[in-house]
């Protein structure tokens, strides 16, 4: 049987980690700094969060402070006594809180980049090859050449961030069919320590989020460029026009941009990138394209 104080300490301590969470997430909601954590699909779910949150951590509260103790509900296994182990427990979900309440909001970049291991191909892409221009072979693939046949027609392929890793797995699926074609995309800058010494390329890349950055998938394309690339750091973002030059690096097929214009620009308030349900319908909305 557990002592009515234990069970009103456990309760108070619940009750403020619960608090905390909610207090939290509410921040988060009303600085707009949510997306730097989770993806848009999560977003209304994790909005609402803060109002269970509070009512669990106030029905504690008031158990722990103003229930009486013949109804405490002692229902559950003898609570621990231990200070050291109950720390080590609760402090397993304030260590997060406390991460997140002292450390700045700011979305990931090229240091995060290097730990994950940059991809130089879409995530969403196939493996497999098409042998007949913008034709698929299955289901999967037959988005990508229809995205494929919107973007060949157009003077320049702009890389949309709300199909961006869509976009790239279209080019790369046809790679030869893009090549020298103009293409404008905007990312930040990371470089690979094997490539410290190439003064003429980087790498813009882009966290592609699925629901949360714990599962982001930092990927990019290669620019080259015929002059070197001074003074230009980590992290910078840039918007980089130029053309499509696909290249084969370690065994592996990858497309570069040859960059005729590198302009910096300011970091966008929402610096992930998405996957969409539907690029295509994606693509026609944002070109104003009927369906």
């Amino acid at each position: 049987m557990n002592h009515p104080r234990i069970i009103r300490r456990h309760y108070l301590a619940r009750s403020l980690i619960l608090l905390g969470f909610a207090l939290f997430i509410a921040h988060l909601v009303r600085s707009g700094a949510l997306h730097y954590y989770i993806g848009p699909r999560m977003e209304p779910l994790i909005r609402f969060c803060p109002i269970p949150l509070a009512v669990m951590a106030v029905c504690l509260a008031y158990q722990a402070l103003f229930q009486r103790s013949a109804v405490l509900c002692d229902c559950e296994r003898p609570l621990s006594v231990s200070r050291w182990r109950n720390g080590t427990v609760y402090g397993l979900f304030l260590l997060p809180l406390l991460l997140g309440t002292l450390l700045p909001d700011q979305a990931l970049g090229s240091s995060a980049a290097a730990k994950k291991g940059m991809s130089l191909t879409s995530p969403l892409l196939a493996a497999e090859r098409l042998e007949e221009v913008f034709r698929a072979p299955d289901p999967y693939n037959s988005e990508f050449a229809e995205l494929a046949k919107r973007l060949y027609p157009q003077t320049i392929v702009e890389v949309k961030p709300e199909i961006f890793s869509e976009t790239i797995g279209a080019m790369e699926l046809f790679a030869e069919e893009f090549r020298g074609k103009r293409v404008k995309l905007s990312g930040f800058v990371y470089q690979e320590p094997s490539s410290q010494g190439k003064a003429n390329e980087l790498i813009l890349g882009r966290f592609l989020v699925l629901c949360c950055t714990a599962d982001s998938a930092p990927f990019g394309l290669v620019v080259t460029s015929d002059q070197p690339l001074v003074g230009i750091t980590q992290d910078t973002w840039l918007e980089v026009e130029g053309t499509i030059e696909p290249q084969t690096r370690q065994g592996q097929a990858i497309l570069t941009v040859k960059a005729e214009r590198i302009r910096e620009i300011t970091r966008p308030n929402t610096p992930y990138v998405y996957p969409s349900e539907d690029s295509v319908k994606a693509w026609n909305n944002l070109s104003g394209v009927e369906d």
